[in-house]
């Protein structure tokens, strides 16, 4: 079983940045591909990055490419999310995701992931 544990958001304005992290454990971190998926007040939840486990693969909504990068630290366990230009339309919790993987690739779909973070409030206001 792997264990999420999210941080890093909080209340911004728009055009700041923020940085979420989400450590890992219960499982090599090198076995498991990783996604950041979202989810507004009253929308259903959305993929916005995923990384493959090598880290040499990476995917984004249309909504946040050029403005978000994922990256991912095998020393520490863990994966981030870099948010630049925030916008008000951003604002949502933010779900860190793990599936564990032989292949190379990322996954854009929450039902291919095993494990979710408790989640993490972004806001950012106008």
């Amino acid at each position: 079983q792997v264990q999420l544990v999210e941080s890093g958001g909080g209340l911004v304005q728009a055009g700041d940045s923020l940085r979420l992290s989400c450590a890992a454990s219960g499982r090599a971190f090198s076995s498991l591909a990783m996604g950041w998926f979202r989810q507004a007040p009253g929308k259903e939840r959305e993929f916005v990055s995923a990384i493959s486990r090598s880290g040499g693969s990476t995917g984004y909504s249309d909504s946040v490419k050029g403005r978000f990068t994922i990256s991912r630290d095998g020393a520490k366990n863990t994966v981030y999310l870099q948010m630049n230009s925030l916008k008000p339309v951003d604002t949502a919790v933010y779900y860190c995701a793990a599936r564990a993987t032989a292949g190379g690739g990322y996954y854009q779909y929450a039902n291919s992931y095993e494990s979710w973070g408790q989640g993490s409030q972004v806001t950012v206001s106008s």
